[in-house]
């Protein structure tokens, strides 16, 4: 049987768990915000929750035939029937604040939300699909960065994923960029901090590489709340931050300002 009480990541606290649900999965003590999946974040940004799913029938291959502990096609597999989708990110059309737009959430449940070739594919569709429509695009970024299975195949992504987007700019296309916890590695380098505009939840954990390999490398302490969505805001990497019960009337607000709709 499920257990009905949870403790909070943050505050220590024993929680009912159905009180986190009813605030959007952030903890009414502390507002410490929890990870949530793909498929909740959409079903939370889009008007009555409803979304059109684009190019779900894309699967990852195997071309290196990776093998580590276990075989890379066998760790797609289990990901694909743990979480129930076909990739770390899902593409979805529908309206915010009736607002038409694209809004792909990155799952982090599917082998840490990675970049592999078929989410840079999934993301340069659904550039070129807003270029046809004129609609905007909004990304949730929950990721580690690239998929060391797929090596210089993920790591491709990069450049694919940026220049799709460098387009929605050459056009005029409104791309917002949120990014959640966390938001690290080639995924940072890349479309993550791309956006017209780059927001964060709270305390979202953002970077390149992790604060041990940095400390590491410059032997030295780094200042505390290094990599964290506030460290970043101070220091201007990142344009706000918005808490998750916000972010819908903020997207709604921005977009309405990009298209020069009234508000």
């Amino acid at each position: 049987m499920t257990s009905l009480w949870t403790r909070c990541n943050n505050c220590q606290r024993i929680l009912y768990k159905q009180d986190i649900l009813d605030n959007l999965a952030v903890c009414p003590s502390c507002a410490f915000h929890f990870r949530i999946s793909a498929e909740e974040r959409l079903r939370m940004l889009f008007d009555d929750g409803a979304y059109e799913v684009l190019d779900d029938n894309l699967h990852a291959v195997d071309a290196l035939n990776f093998v580590d502990t276990k075989r890379y096609v066998d760790r797609i597999a289990e990901n694909e029937k743990r979480t129930g989708l076909a990739e770390a990110i899902i593409t979805a059309r529908g309206t915010i604040g009736g607002v038409p737009a694209y809004i792909l959430a990155m799952e982090f449940g599917f082998l840490g939300g990675s970049v592999a070739s078929v989410v840079g594919e999934k993301i340069a569709r659904a550039c070129e699909r807003a270029l046809e429509d004129g609609l905007p695009v909004i990304i949730v970024s929950c990721s580690g960065g690239m998929r060391m299975q797929e090596g210089m195949l993920s790591l491709m992504q990069m450049a694919k994923s940026s220049a799709a987007i460098a387009r929605l700019g050459q056009a005029k296309i409104p791309f917002i960029s949120v990014l959640a916890d966390p938001t690290t590695g080639g995924t940072t380098a890349s479309f993550a901090m791309l956006g017209d505009i780059n927001v964060a939840e709270p305390q979202a954990l953002i970077g390149f590489a992790g604060p041990r390999v940095i400390e590491q490398t410059i032997k030295e302490k780094l200042p505390k709340g290094f990599q964290r969505s506030e460290f970043l805001l101070s220091h201007g990497m990142i344009d706000d931050i918005v808490e998750r019960k916000n972010l819908k009337p903020y997207l709604v607000k921005a977009l309405r300002l990009f298209l020069n709709r009234p508000q």
